[in-house]
């Protein structure tokens, strides 16, 4: 399995630094709202091209990851 990291980067000129699929301005969040709201993933894919199944896993493995950060926790409480 790949890491999320050959996916997935943030830099500060790209939409103030939020996580982004390399080589795109589509964000994290961006993504994670599409599927909120009811897109699949297959439709995300075939709407934007640029995006590859692989990427697609990175974004659900770094949200994983970030979830098991106990700061995040710490935010929902408060």
């Amino acid at each position: 399995m790949t890491s999320w990291q050959q996916y997935l980067h943030a830099d500060h000129t790209i939409l103030a630094g939020k996580p982004v699929v390399r080589g795109t301005r589509l964000s994290v969040d961006f993504l994670l709202e599409l599927l909120a709201n009811g897109w699949r993933e297959e439709t995300i894919l075939h709407e934007y091209p640029q995006l590859t199944p692989e990427a697609m896993q990175a974004v659900f493995q770094f949200v994983a990851e970030c979830m098991r950060d106990a700061a995040f926790y710490t935010r929902i409480a408060a």
